[in-house]
């Protein structure tokens, strides 16, 4: 085949035959294609688009670049993925959680992307917690405890990861065929039987429209679907954090806290949103309030938080050693009235120039600076009320600096409006 043809008729919006799909991906992988032609192919595909047959070669081609996980006899297999936002923390509550339900949960993730924080990142604020085990590793530990959080190793689609490295410095990450590609490529790999799906929009999301967020999940559910795996999508709206705290250490202990029986409204909401459809599929729940009951019991009896503690300790994690918080200076509310608009991707900046994100994929990320949302759109504020609270800032001058970025990141209005809604559409 000729991989300038190829290119051209992607170029000129022509449908690639699956064929070609595979052969371009397959000869990437080896090293025998360019990465300036792939990096061509890539804008083609962006600024052309994919037909779902495309795309589903595409993600088929990727799948198969690496190991495929194969499992035995035993509990469903399931497996939850979020697009990405400020504060989301649901895939440390979430993975114990179906497990503590019986189910296996072979969660591989990923680090930050931007303002967003990513679930390693947070997990490797625990000292010691391993994020790079082997796939011999990880199903071990699957079949031993049920769940398991790690990076992709480089068994797992590594097509994937030659591709997205090539995508992040030619703008064009946001294309929904190749994000499409590159999520369900990891996930499929895992041998999935089920999979939800968390598609955020919002300033604190990778997607900025609630269009947009709508298009990418109905094309990662048709994908998941085209392979065998049952995939629902819930839209979500990320226009302020997800729970109270934003950073790495910050947020481990606040989902310890949510395990062990605290209620953070949005949070627990997530959580059932993502966690009902996935025991109904699976047949651990016959109704939807059977499997709501189920999920609130494995709470309250303790036994999620003790699956996830068991997870730690399998990772090598040391969760007496989680960075603890220091109260470094509130961020003040500038009038009275009501919070109108909260710029969550301004929070999520916010952390990384206090050293806990990255700018460069080599930076080295400080896990404990934190900060606490203390306030939520639609409620009323007086003057001088603290709304952010910032921890483990140790340089005076920084801690002045990311207060006065916050302040611009509350918009104060003179009436009232409705709470944001957390959940917005369901995608089957």
């Amino acid at each position: 085949m000729n991989p300038v043809e190829i290119i051209r008729k992607k170029r000129d919006g022509e449908e690639l035959d699956p064929e070609e799909i595979r052969w371009m991906i397959a000869e990437f992988t080896v090293g025998r294609l360019a990465d300036y032609q792939m990096s061509a192919l890539a804008m083609a595909v962006f600024l052309q688009g994919m037909t779902p047959v495309e795309t589903a070669a595409l993600t088929d081609a990727m799948t198969t670049s690496g190991s495929l996980i194969a499992w035995g006899d035993g509990s469903p297999v399931v497996d939850k993925h979020s697009t990405g936002g400020v504060g989301d923390k649901i895939s440390l509550v979430l993975a114990p959680l179906l497990a503590a339900c019986g189910l296996r949960v072979p969660m591989i993730s990923g680090r930050g992307l931007g303002a967003t924080g990513g679930t390693l990142d947070k997990l490797e604020a625990i000292p010691g917690f391993r994020t790079d085990l082997s796939l011999s590793e990880l199903q071990a530990q699957v079949e031993s405890i049920g769940c398991v959080i790690t990076g992709a190793s480089d068994e797992i689609a590594p097509a994937d990861r030659r591709l997205y490295a090539l995508r992040d410095v030619t703008a064009t990450v946001s294309s929904i065929p190749l994000i499409t590609a590159s999520i369900m490529s990891k996930k499929l790999a895992e041998g999935l039987d089920q999979l939800v799906l968390d598609v955020k929009f919002g300033v604190g999301a990778f997607m900025k429209t609630e269009l947009r967020a709508v298009e990418l999940a109905r094309s990662l559910v048709r994908t998941g679907t085209r392979n065998g795996v049952q995939t629902t999508a819930v839209i979500t709206d990320m226009n302020q954090p997800v729970g109270r705290m934003v950073g790495n250490a910050v947020e481990v202990d606040e989902a310890v806290r949510v395990l062990q029986g605290e209620v953070i409204d949005d949070v627990s909401e997530l959580l059932f949103a993502l966690g009902i459809p996935i025991l109904q599929n699976s047949g651990i729940a016959a109704t939807f309030d059977d499997a709501y009951r189920c999920l609130e019991r494995k709470i309250s009896e303790g036994s999620a938080f003790e699956k996830f503690a068991e997870m730690v300790r399998c990772q090598g994690g040391d969760l007496q050693q989680l960075p603890g918080r220091r109260h470094s200076r509130d961020v003040l509310i500038p009038q009275h009235g009501f919070v109108g608009e909260m710029d969550a991707q301004v929070i999520g900046q916010a952390i990384i120039d206090m050293g806990g994100g990255r700018r460069t994929m080599l930076d080295k990320i400080d896990p404990r600076p934190g900060i606490e949302v203390l306030v939520r759109i639609g409620d009323p504020v007086d003057m001088g009320q603290p709304w952010a609270r910032l921890y483990n800032v140790d340089n005076n001058d920084v801690a002045e600096q990311i207060t006065v970025q916050l302040t611009g990141a509350l918009t104060i209005v003179d009436q009232s409006s409705d709470p944001i809604e957390t959940i917005l559409e369901t995608i089957r």
